[in-house]
């Protein structure tokens, strides 16, 4: 579902391709001495708008589906580690050991998630029902990380199952890593494309809001207050959100 922000984002670029159409109508009328305001920068302005839009929402996708896959890779994660403490329990392993490893695992699986709910982005604050101490995604690999040091210590622990075994675990581990990884790049490209859209909408001098009351002014001007050319264009609406 796209955000009521998103909406407004768009709405602001639809209202200003209203106001090109008047602006184009009106001919050799309308003829602004500031570049900013000629019908050609406007139509370049309104192309950069779309683009800077269409950036966000491919940027934005490509994060969620980043989050989706760290969030499939993740999700055996506190199954594995219950099932290599309980291989490592088979072994000739010290209790001192098993203590070691059980006190990993006990971190990885931390305060249980109620069922209805999604495991959550690292970049938001986590909701109360998880535990913030041990939960985010870095920690789950650190501990799964000396949960392997544990193992990979102890002579007797010889599993014949592959994905118990240690150098599966090395694998898993860099696979852990390298999406987390992907959901950080992710996050960071699409904050940098929210961040170019807000400057050509809003934030920079001659920004779409910006521009479009100019040329709502300059039509005031030349045509006057109570012109219906300035009619057409008064009520078109153009709203900054806060940023």
């Amino acid at each position: 579902m796209v955000s009521t922000s998103e909406i407004g984002h768009a709405k602001n670029v639809a209202n200003f391709q209203d106001l090109r159409e008047f602006v184009t109508g009106y001919g050799a009328t309308y003829n602004p001495s500031k570049k900013s305001l000629q019908l050609p920068s406007l139509i370049t302005l309104k192309a950069s708008a779309e683009t800077s839009l269409s950036e966000v929402i491919t940027k934005n996708t490509l994060y969620n589906n980043k989050v989706n896959e760290r969030i499939s890779t993740f999700s055996g994660l506190k199954s594995l580690s219950t099932r290599l403490v309980n291989a490592l329990q088979t072994t000739d392993a010290t209790q001192e050991t098993i203590d070691d490893a059980k006190t990993f695992n006990r971190k990885i699986q931390g305060k249980k998630v109620s069922s209805d709910q999604t495991p959550t982005d690292p970049n938001v604050p986590a909701p109360n029902t998880i535990s913030t101490s041990q939960q985010s995604y870095d920690q789950l690999i650190q501990h799964l990380a000396g949960l392997k040091s544990v193992l990979e210590a102890e002579p007797s622990y010889t599993p014949n199952e592959t994905d118990l075994q240690v150098a599966t675990l090395d694998t898993k581990i860099a696979d852990l890593t390298a999406k987390n990884t992907a959901v950080a790049t992710a996050y960071t490209n699409v904050s940098n494309s929210r961040i170019a859209r807000n400057e050509t909408l809003y934030t920079n001098p001659n920004s779409l809001v910006e521009t479009a009351k100019e040329v709502k002014k300059y039509i005031k001007s030349v045509y006057g207050a109570t012109s219906p050319q300035f009619a057409q264009v008064k009520g078109i609406e153009f709203k900054k959100p806060k940023i």
